[in-house]
């Protein structure tokens, strides 16, 4: 792993690039091929989004 992020523009900027990625999954998902499997890791990847804001939101206190 890399050293914690602590500026508030680069952990903006690391959560927007996470979310882009997400958000490109989410179009290349076809909905007649898509599983159950392929809904859990988008929303694992939700969860881990929510927690990286919570993380980073936490560091700044």
């Amino acid at each position: 792993m890399g050293s914690p992020i602590k500026e508030t523009g680069t952990q903006v900027d690391f959560l927007k690039k996470r979310l882009n990625m997400f958000l490109d999954v989410l179009e290349s998902i076809e909905p007649e091929t898509t599983d159950l499997e392929d809904i859990d890791r988008l929303l694992e990847i939700v969860d881990e989004l929510e927690a990286k804001c919570r993380e980073f939101n936490n560091r700044d206190k």
